[in-house]
């Protein structure tokens, strides 16, 4: 593992590094192709493709499938129940990588070599480091980032499984670098009980106030979670800090141990000014108040994120939102080069050593639809050859043929054994760094509500949302967040939306006039596309109905992925929900309902 001196090179030389990989992507790309096919070519995977004597990487795109998850689940079952690494690869499998589930409704196993996870430790340094360069005084204090970690799951082969955010907190390379500038102390973070872990954190965070310059946290659905875990407990953690002594139901011997080296002593003046701010009926700018030497808050906030920006903008006061970085738990995309571009306009720029990158085009329609390519269990030339195929499929370009304002879905090869492996994540090219392109994370393919021949993604979603509470905003009602469903129980089934609202002054709720509502439902419907349209006016699908549910609520769908095995640090909420479990726990909090005019088309 990457050691201190490995971290001092790359805070010394890392632009010099950024520059390099971003002047040389495509040389980098060739090379990486190069080595992971010399490496793994012998493996059962790959060995399908090729036959004796032939140059893989010159045939390595027409002979080499793209594929799906599911394609290659039954190799990395194999693996996780004992079956040799060599099936996939030749470096031997050190752990499995767990994506969060929240997107597609079940977790997936990543399969990670030492070589392929030591890489990847390096992106966090590289953003840290662009961070400092573009904001002035990170260097001069210390981040309070809330940071949570998930139990391993040992597999049946005896490789763990958990959460990358997991291994990465139990790493040296965290350890000996970002951790020591974090607020939290690391046994505060690796506790096991998200709640005392949160509590922990956010206690030190309050006795550290003064030296906090940044604040975050990996996803900005966790950074409005912990605000109102602050909402929740700020009278306590105000007693602790007076009294200086900790909670009694704080039970984890770690976090008291570690707790006990930083509340030290009674603070009553302290806690006297953090009620002060509390009190205070509205909680706009609370962070500001709070943490006034706050620079930044960092916490991606792009795709399906993006709805909490206006909440972070309201409890911010101002401060820069900063989006640092993009990526999977398959592979690490890019970085954020200019971190105090507005949350919408983020550009991330690809790390060209993190995987081979391959990029299949989508519409660029402004939607971010994708076309219906069939190219799962096939290579790309026979799937364009497909007698079933009704739409020309285009074949992927490198990253050196990317168009700008293009649209794009991921195609990744790694070190640790994905070949041709659709992400799933659509991206737009937005520019070049050099000679490395830049992109906008545009959303989750196959993340759609439909009722028939109707597809609306998650980015129409979120677009006519947008443009609906527009109608609320005005009156200083604000919508925190939301979820959807397709309800198809009934005959004709219809769009179901669960909006979370509250009122800028407290977290109230709003009184709910059932006009404007009602138009709130319409405009979400105006904004669908035709073939939405053409169906609702012809009685194929009903009338959308919005569900407004009491605060809180989507704090306990959070709860329940998390008890499913999601971490509170990487979780997503669902766009589009697919869970029943999860529509019965909006459903619960429902405080009222309303439909679009049946005959509005």
């Amino acid at each position: 593992m990457a050691g201190e001196k490995e971290i001092k090179e790359i805070y010394d030389n890392g632009m010099k590094i950024l520059e390099e990989l971003t002047s040389n992507a495509y040389e980098i790309q060739e090379q990486m192709l190069e080595e992971i096919l010399i490496r793994n070519a012998g493996t059962e995977y790959l060995s399908r493709f090729f036959v004796h004597g032939q140059n893989h990487k010159q045939n390595f795109k027409a002979n080499v499938p793209i594929v799906t998850y599911e394609d290659i689940k039954p190799y990395i079952d194999r693996i996780a129940n004992g079956e040799t690494s060599s099936i996939l690869f030749a470096d031997p499998i050190t752990q499995f990588i767990q994506s969060t589930g929240t997107s597609e409704g079940k977790p997936k196993l990543i399969p990670m070599t030492a070589e392929s996870f030591e890489k990847r430790m390096v992106k966090p340094l590289l953003v840290d480091l662009v961070m400092k360069k573009c904001i002035s005084g990170l260097d001069q204090g210390k981040s309070f980032y809330l940071f949570f970690v998930k139990p391993e799951m040992e597999t049946p082969s005896g490789l763990m499984a958990s959460l990358y955010t997991t291994s990465y907190f139990k790493t040296q390379i965290f350890k000996n670098g970002l951790a020591k500038f974090c607020t939290s102390p690391i046994d505060t973070i690796l506790c096991l009980d998200n709640k005392q872990s949160m509590y922990c954190q956010l206690l030190t965070g309050l006795l550290l106030r003064d030296e906090v310059v940044r604040i975050g946290s990996s996803f900005a659905s966790v950074l409005a979670r912990s605000i109102k875990f602050l909402e929740d407990y700020w009278k306590e953690l105000c007693s602790n800090i007076r009294t200086g002594f900790l909670s009694d139901w704080i039970a984890d011997p770690a976090c008291r141990n570690a707790m006990s080296s930083i509340l030290t002593r009674p603070e009553p003046e302290l806690a006297d000014l953090i009620q002060q701010i509390c009190e205070d009926k509205s909680w706009e700018g609370i962070i500001k108040e709070v943490w006034p030497e706050v620079k930044c808050i960092s916490s991606i906030v792009t795709g399906s994120m993006s709805q909490y920006i206006p909440l972070l903008e309201f409890y911010g006061g101002g401060i820069p939102l900063v989006s640092p970085n993009c990526g999977s738990s398959e592979a690490c995309f890019g970085i954020n080069l200019e971190p105090l571009s507005k949350p919408f306009d983020v550009s991330y720029t690809i790390l060209p050593n993190m995987a081979y990158f391959e990029f299949l085009p989508v519409n660029n329609d402004g939607g971010g639809k994708s076309r219906e390519f069939k190219l799962r269990g096939a290579s790309a030339t026979e799937s364009s050859e497909s007698t079933n195929e009704t739409t020309t499929v285009n074949k992927p370009v490198d990253l050196a043929n990317v168009k700008i304002g293009r649209y794009y879905e991921v195609v990744v090869t790694t070190l640790a054994g994905l070949y041709r492996y659709r992400v799933g994540d659509v991206l737009k090219v937005t520019g070049f760094y050099n000679k490395s392109p830049q992109f906008q994370f545009v959303e989750r393919q196959n993340v759609v509500l439909s009722i028939d021949l109707d597809k609306t993604t998650e980015v129409d979603l979120s677009k006519a949302i947008t443009k609906a509470k527009l109608v609320l905003e005005p009156l200083g009602i604000m919508l925190t967040t939301y979820s959807s469903y397709a309800d198809t129980s009934l005959t004709p089934g219809r769009y179901v939306l669960f909006w979370e609202l509250k009122m800028k002054g407290s977290n109230d709720l709003p009184k709910l006039d059932a006009k404007i509502m009602e138009e709130c439902c319409g405009i979400v419907e105006e904004s669908f596309d035709f073939t939405y349209k053409s169906l609702r006016k012809g009685g194929v699908i009903s009338a959308l109905e919005l569900r407004v549910v009491k605060h809180g609520t989507f704090d306990e769908l959070m709860d329940f992925y998390v008890s499913k095995g999601a971490s509170i640090s990487q979780y997503k909420p669902p766009s589009c929900l697919k869970s029943e479990e999860a529509v019965k726990i909006l459903n619960l909090g429902m405080v009222g309902t309303f439909f679009s005019p049946k005959t509005m088309f």
